[in-house]
């Protein structure tokens, strides 16, 4: 087990930009369970416990992913910018904007799917993986849209409080200047839009903070991702 102990920062643009098919990325964390020993060799982080892999993503104008396949992994992609139209195995023909979040969890039924940029412009997503707590589960799929002064559970939790329980918790928050998140316990923060406080540590969009305790304060409209 990885364990946080104090707050550190990473920030995106430190890390070689790689890519695929039609989009360019930074891999911020990367565990070494899923990509082997030498993972984070580059100076990505390995990620807590199974929370696996974290990707910030643009796609190329009509640029796409192309058709793949997933299975026992839970993948939740968070739109920053821009538009993805979604094909697949899974809810085909889905359309998703800026602060929409997808969450489509494989099990062991697996599922196939391909998602494109239908603009002229570059878009940009941030895609996090987390591995299932308990194999062989029915693949499922949901969408979220994000409300503004809000933080919205996309995943984990208790089965009464997300369809998709794991001891990992993933929060995804619009904040106005001078909204606030606290909280306790060992945390992940990446910042997606704007520019903050964590801890009067200030940190913008491509930092990565990690930490036991955390009080959060926006300095302008934010976007931010809060992994538990």
């Amino acid at each position: 087990m990885t364990r946080i102990t104090q707050q550190k920062k990473l920030q995106r643009d430190s890390l070689r930009k790689g890519g695929f098919a039609g989009l360019l990325e930074h891999r911020l964390v990367k565990s070494p369970r899923v990509f082997g020993s030498s993972a984070n060799d580059d100076g990505s982080w390995p990620g807590v416990e199974n929370f696996v892999y974290l990707a910030d993503a643009r796609f190329m104008p009509h640029g796409e992913t192309r058709m793949h396949s997933h299975d026992e992994i839970d993948v939740i992609s968070i739109m920053v910018d821009g538009n993805i139209s979604h094909e697949g195995s899974l809810e085909e023909g889905e359309n998703l904007s800026a602060n929409d979040v997808q969450v489509q969890r494989a099990g062991g039924e697996g599922f196939s799917h391909n998602e494109v940029n239908p603009d002229d412009d570059w878009n940009r997503m941030v895609q996090i993986w987390v591995l299932p707590e308990v194999a062989g589960q029915p693949a499922s799929y949901k969408v979220y849209r994000l409300k503004q002064g809000k933080s919205t559970r996309v995943y984990g939790g208790c089965e009464s409080e997300n369809e998709f329980p794991s001891k990992t918790q993933i929060n995804v928050a619009l904040l106005q200047k001078d909204e606030q998140v606290k909280l306790d316990g060992e945390y992940i923060l990446y910042l997606t839009k704007g520019i903050g406080l964590a801890n009067d540590d200030q940190v913008t969009d491509g930092d990565m903070i990690s930490g036991e305790h955390l009080t959060f304060t926006a300095l302008e409209n934010v976007q931010l991702i809060i992994i538990q």
